[in-house]
């Protein structure tokens, strides 16, 4: 099922949970879902959902669901949405009816499998008399629901792969956070052979910056498609004016886009606020790849400085976000710009560039050292001249 597709199938599934529609849930339950949300005395599996669905229809009435967005990327969904709903019926988990209504703003995570709902995790704001919980378990479980389903949209839009280029080397690394935050990669496989390289960040954690990091990714894709032009500045510029009219205003996206002609060896480059990768040309040299441009989000009608580099074999060009730079070590010293170029431009051609770096860092920041931030590394390196 397409994407599309798989998102109007939540879409029923959530009409017919809020309706209270037993029959159309039971026919939409893959026989081994998962729940991975269950409340306190809730059976796993397909019979325990549908018998807590039952017990909550019981006890509560005027169930209302507003879906205010929906994202659909391979076979999972995350739907964002304001519940309500009135306790007026009977008992809930201990709790007797108030006649008092109930809200929630919830965020679900489903994967479907053959048509029919086969996982569902989630979080939201409010659900503490849902759950007959403490205002502290609570809100620990929420952020732990959060960060899963922030983790699993991530996750689902990273590449599933690395595209294979005769005489190149592709090497991405990423290394989520606990707390959950924007950072992206992506490839754009265009006409003519030629490869988009994509690596960005979404300001803020958890699922505000999962989704619009996503959005983001979807966009750019969209666009390069769309335009299929070789100017990275020109995708840059489109994608910055749709999100503009579609994200919040205290948040935006760096993001630096390049543009990979294989058989020429050129790369062509643009970018928007993001942190300056660096040309390795192995002589003890690392070179920043400059390119003025302002954050995707923040300001409608920018325009985006390109330039452009030819690599020679042997030589690449390390892509990074600032997880790495603005890690801290016990004393509070941050691991640096200085230290980051220094450490690619001795680098040997003997192990990978992102493997020797996060050694680096790991020796930089010490044993106990808790990840502030998402890491995404990727290196681009021409290994041999093209037959």
């Amino acid at each position: 099922m397409s994407a599309e597709n798989n998102k109007a199938l939540v879409r029923r599934f959530l009409e017919a949970h809020a309706k209270g529609d037993l029959d159309t849930l039971e026919q939409m339950l893959a026989p081994d879902v998962v729940n991975h949300n269950l409340i306190p005395g809730q059976r796993p599996g397909r019979e325990g959902y549908l018998q807590s669905f039952t017990e909550f229809h019981a006890a509560y009435s005027h169930t209302r669901y507003v879906i205010e967005k929906q994202l659909g990327e391979g076979d999972e969904v995350v739907t964002t949405f304001a519940a309500s709903a009135t306790h007026d019926r009977g008992e809930w988990m201990g709790f007797v009816p108030t006649g008092r209504e109930f809200k929630a703003l919830l965020v679900l995570l489903h994967r479907i499998v053959g048509g029919k709902i086969a996982e569902q995790w989630g979080g939201g704001t409010g659900l503490s008399e849902l759950r007959g919980l403490s205002l502290e378990q609570a809100e620990r479980e929420r952020v732990e629901q959060e960060l899963l389903v922030a983790r699993r949209i991530q996750q689902a839009t990273l590449p599933k792969g690395v595209p294979e280029l005769e005489g190149w080397q592709i090497y991405p690394l990423y290394k989520p956070a606990r707390e959950v935050g924007g950072d992206f990669y992506d490839f754009h496989l265009l006409s003519e052979g030629r490869l988009g390289v994509v690596v960005g960040d979404a300001t803020g954690k958890g699922v505000p910056a999962a989704l619009v990091m996503s959005t983001t990714c979807g966009m750019l894709q969209l666009a390069a498609r769309a335009l299929n032009s070789p100017s990275p500045g020109e995708v840059l510029a489109q994608v910055n004016e749709t999100l503009v009219a579609r994200i919040p205003s205290n948040m935006f996206v760096t993001c630096f886009y390049a543009i990979l002609d294989p058989k020429s060896a050129s790369l062509r480059y643009a970018n928007a606020g993001h942190d300056l990768p660096y040309l390795h040309r192995g002589r003890g040299e690392a070179e920043e790849l400059r390119a003025r441009g302002m954050p995707l989000g923040l300001m409608p009608a920018m325009s985006y400085e390109e330039n452009e580099i030819a690599l020679d074999v042997g030589e690449g060009v390390f892509f990074y976000s600032d997880g790495l730079v603005e890690a801290h070590d016990p004393k509070g010293e941050m691991f640096g710009f200085p230290r980051l170029r220094a450490l690619i431009a001795e680098h040997t051609e003997e192990r990978s560039l992102g493997g020797f770096l996060m050694e680096e860092l790991y020796c930089f920041v010490g044993e106990g050292w808790e990840q502030e931030d998402d890491i995404t590394l990727l290196t681009l390196r021409r290994s041999s001249s093209l037959s």
